[in-house]
């Protein structure tokens, strides 16, 4: 098997939702809302995709200015491929898509939360969440 990557290959609604609903991050994600999924997709500043011949089998998401700050969104692999690097190649494609001064942000899921570490990123206890429906005031 060869695994091949692409930088902001489109990709539809329904290829992400595949990935998603076939890792960690599918029962966090409104699989289920498909023009949300759509525009998530279709937002993005940055899709890092891995294929296995023509089936998409990992994405890495990102809003970004590509200059100062990249949040990445959406880092899933689906299970049947996790545990063969596919997901450190896809950070390290996006970072390297950033410019010299550009971090990269993301929000753990709570079961990669020990692996992050492990490949370079640094907890930061500063971040904040408004969840959807609070009003700020």
């Amino acid at each position: 098997m060869t695994i091949t990557y692409d930088v902001n290959r489109a990709i539809t609604a329904a290829e992400f939702i595949e990935v998603l609903a076939h890792s960690s991050l599918g029962a966090r994600r409104p699989l289920d809302d498909v023009e949300t999924m759509e525009g998530m997709v279709k937002n993005a500043d940055l899709t890092v995709t891995a294929w296995d011949g023509d089936v998409l089998v990992g994405v890495s998401r990102s809003i970004t200015d590509f200059h100062y700050a990249c949040y990445l969104s959406d880092l899933a692999v689906k299970e049947t491929y996790q545990g063969m690097g596919i997901g450190k190649k896809l950070m390290q494609l996006t970072n390297d898509q950033l410019g010299h001064h550009c971090k990269l942000l993301l929000i753990s899921a709570p079961a990669a939360s020990e692996y992050y570490p492990k490949v370079g990123f640094e907890r930061n206890e500063r971040a904040w969440e408004l969840p959807r429906g609070k009003q700020i005031g």
